[in-house]
C-alpha cells in the first residue's frame, strides 16, 4: 500500500489508469481501421495492416498520441470519430472514491496524460472527473511524451513537485521506468488496464487491481 504519510503529490495517468483502456483499444484497433477502409475503398483487414505499420513508425513518440498527426496522416476526422464513440468511455473501478478521498487529504492531485488536449477534454467532459484535480496536464504542452527522457524534469517547471514525495499511478511500463529514472519514488502499475483483456502478469512495480484497496490509508490521512 502507498505510504501516504510520505506523499505530498499524487499523479494519475488517464487512459488505462483512471479510464478503461478498452475504449482506446477499440478506437485505434477497430474503429479507425474500419473508417480508414471506408474512406479509402479498401477492406478493413488491409486498412488495419497499413495503419499498424503507421502506428509502429511513431510508437513511443509524441506523434503517437497526437490527434492532429493522425488526422493528417490518415485523412480522417479523428476528433469527430472520438466524439461519435464517446459513450464507450468508462471509468475504472473505485476511481471516484479515491479521487474524492484525496480531495480531503491535503495532497496535490494531478492528471498527467499523454493524451492530446482535445482527447483529454472529450474524456474529462464525458466522465466529469476533471474537477477532482488541481491541474490537468497533457504531455503535448511540454513537447515530450511521458516515456521520453527529461519529461518528468520538465514537468517540474510547470508543476513543481518533490520526486521523493510523489506517487504516480500509470499503466505504462515505459512511463513508470522513465519516472523512476528521473527520481519519482512511489510508482504503481495497473493490473488490468483494459477490462476486456486478461490482467497483466506481475511486473516490476506493485499493481493496483481496484483503487478501493488503498482507500483506508487515504482516509487515515484525511
Amino acid at each position: 500500500m502507498p505510504p501516504w504519510s510520505e506523499i505530498d503529490t499524487v499523479m494519475f495517468d488517464m487512459d488505462g489508469t483512471l479510464l478503461d483502456l478498452h475504449f482506446d483499444n477499440y478506437f485505434w484497433q477497430t474503429l479507425v481501421p474500419r473508417s480508414y477502409g471506408e474512406v479509402h475503398g479498401i477492406s478493413e483487414l488491409a486498412a488495419r495492416e497499413i495503419i499498424n505499420c503507421k502506428y509502429a513508425e511513431v510508437r513511443g513518440t509524441l506523434s503517437w498520441y497526437c490527434l492532429d498527426y493522425w488526422t493528417s496522416e490518415l485523412s480522417l476526422d479523428v476528433k469527430s470519430l472520438k466524439l461519435a464513440a464517446r459513450d464507450r468511455i468508462a471509468i475504472r473501478p473505485s476511481v471516484e472514491k479515491l479521487l474524492a478521498a484525496l480531495q480531503l487529504s491535503g495532497k496535490r492531485v494531478l492528471l498527467i496524460t499523454n493524451a492530446h488536449p482535445v482527447a483529454m477534454d472529450i474524456k474529462l467532459t464525458q466522465t466529469r472527473i476533471g474537477d477532482y484535480f488541481h491541474n490537468c496536464i497533457s504531455s503535448h504542452s511540454l513537447a515530450l511524451a511521458k516515456e521520453n527522457h527529461g519529461f518528468w524534469e520538465a514537468l517540474q517547471q510547470t508543476e513543481p513537485y518533490q520526486p521523493a514525495r510523489t506517487l504516480l499511478f500509470d499503466d505504462s511500463l515505459p512511463v513508470l521506468r522513465q519516472a523512476r529514472r528521473e527520481g519519482i519514488r512511489h510508482l504503481y502499475a495497473i493490473q488490468q488496464p483494459d477490462s476486456k483483456q486478461p490482467p497483466l502478469a506481475l511486473a516490476e512495480f506493485p499493481q493496483i487491481e481496484d483503487f478501493e484497496h488503498v482507500l483506508p490509508l487515504v482516509a487515515e490521512q484525511a
